[in-house]
């Protein structure tokens, strides 16, 4: 084997899958076609869910270094301080149920460059301009064909994860069903310059769809394309015809650079496991960018599969674990599917459409609806469905945890992160000394940390376990009793039986 798990792919997704299987003792090797990091700011920022994620992993300060100046966070929203569904802006940040559980502002380049100084301090071999051409799995493990700068070769690993993005060579070569519907427009958007900016209309909707300008940028929602596959550059006529379709305006563009281009056709792999072979990121679904979702959907991807992908390897996985993988990601992927492709919807030209965007944008006023959107779009509304949760299991159970201040019983009056606790990649059960649930994690020692404190840092929690992937696994309710039975059953699904 020349590897235990090859990554195909070291954007943000593969370079944090790597990272998690090298912390849970598994050789990993990417394997990336680019020469060089790509520059382009495809992405600028990631939702709560992947920040939390990341922090857990000791990179808070390298990602806070990134963040703008507050004044200068309202470029992501074009001047707006609130956030947006469809170009509704209207999602206030102050109305959601725990407001301190926000994203980060970070273009991904940067990102890449933090995932990739931690991937590597971990030792996690990166090897640049190889090209996956050929992939064969039999019982054993997977041979993949690699193009190289210097002719070719096969490597052979145990397990193989494509993180190529939406045109994904693994997932094509493997076989996986990629379903969905085609685009409704192209999208395109550059820093450039207008010699002529009045020609243009204000910036909004238009009979062609979108037009978006300011001082050095122009962007297009483009209605009137959808060409379901762009292949080359974004050139300077392509964008001049562009905003000739959506704003039946003529300009001269002076100057161009960083243009980028993408539909809102929205695929996913109909599972993200056939045998050795996995998905993971753009690799597994496909969708529009609005709301910013696609980064933190991906990452979150990565640290579900990470311990997971590892523990198969290592022999230790309980049954069904590996399987567990889509059955938890695969709905969060379709869940940012169905609410892009109603972004869509509501972007559309024309009057009927104009009707509908009123009437979302005045139920927007409502608290409760503003908070839905809200946790539509940060993700902090997923919820996995755990096979041994009960009725009576705590309500937090399946959703993400917050990174929690814990007051540790054991050193009186400190107080850590829960962030601060898990930069190792393991699984946590934090609960009073003397509480029963600390007696029966003591039986999986070797595989979950134990942290005895005198607070959780939560008005609902006084317990809990949290799996390496920032999942509540089990908890207890403050003034309850330990259900040692359901927590024995989380710790047996997850880690297996005790040592």
């Amino acid at each position: 084997m020349d590897a235990q798990v090859i990554v195909v792919g070291a954007g943000p997704v593969g370079l944090s899958l790597a990272a998690e299987l090298r912390l849970a003792g598994v050789e990993p090797l990417v394997l990336e076609r680019l020469a060089e990091p790509s520059g382009q700011r495809k992405s600028r920022g990631i939702g709560p869910l992947a920040a939390e994620a990341l922090r857990r992993r000791g990179l808070g300060e390298r990602l806070s270094a990134h963040q703008p100046e507050r004044g200068a966070q309202k470029e992501r929203e074009h001047g707006s301080e609130k956030d947006h569904f469809a170009w509704i802006h209207k999602i206030d940040p102050s109305l959601q149920e725990e407001p301190g559980r926000r994203g980060i502002l970070i273009w991904q380049p940067d990102l890449e460059a933090v995932l990739g100084d931690h991937a590597a301090g971990l030792g996690v071999p990166v090897r640049r301009g190889h090209t996956v051409t050929g992939l064969d799995q039999d019982e054993d493990g997977v041979t993949v064909t690699v193009a190289t700068p210097d002719g070719g070769r096969r490597l052979r690993a145990a397990y193989v994860v494509g993180c190529d993005g939406g045109r994904s060579t693994v997932r094509k070569l493997a076989g996986f069903a990629f379903p969905g519907t085609p685009p409704l427009m192209t999208a395109r958007q550059a820093h450039a310059e207008v010699a002529d900016p009045g020609a243009l209309p204000p910036p909004g909707r238009l009979p062609g769809g979108m037009l978006l300008h300011g001082p050095g940028g122009i962007g297009t929602f483009d209605f009137g394309d959808t060409h379901e596959r762009h292949e080359g550059p974004v050139t300077v006529e392509e964008l001049r015809a562009s905003v000739r379709r959506v704003a039946g305006a003529e300009v001269t563009i002076t100057r161009m650079d960083g243009a980028l281009r993408f539909t809102d056709q929205a695929r996913q792999a109909e599972t993200y496991r056939l045998g050795r072979v996995l998905l993971a990121g753009d690799a597994a679904h496909v969708h529009s960018p609005n709301g910013g979702q696609g980064l933190n959907l991906g990452l979150m991807d990565a640290v579900n599969l990470g311990w997971k992908l590892a523990a198969q390897v290592r022999g230790t996985a309980p049954e069904g674990l590996l399987d567990s993988y889509t059955s938890e990601r695969h709905p969060a992927g379709a869940a940012v599917l169905h609410n892009t492709r109603a972004q869509s919807a509501l972007m559309l030209p024309g009057p009927h459409t104009d009707a509908l965007r009123d009437i979302v944008a005045d139920l927007m006023d409502i608290p409760d609806v503003n908070r839905y959107f809200g946790l539509l779009l940060s993700g902090l509304a997923t919820r996995y469905a755990f096979p041994y949760a009960t009725p009576d299991a705590h309500p937090l159970t399946g959703t993400h945890v917050p990174d929690l201040l814990l007051t540790l019983e054991t050193d009186v009056g400190r107080e850590v992160s829960l962030s601060g606790l898990t930069t190792g990649g393991r699984p946590l059960l934090a609960a009073p000394a003397g509480d029963p649930a600390v007696g029966v994690a003591a039986r999986w020692r070797d595989r979950v940390e134990v942290a005895e404190v005198a607070s959780v840092g939560h008005p609902s929690l006084a317990a809990a376990l949290v799996r390496p992937d920032g999942a509540v696994a089990w908890a207890r309710v403050p003034g309850r009793p330990s259900d040692i039975a359901l927590l024995e059953a989380a710790l047996r699904t997850w880690f297996g039986g005790p040592s």
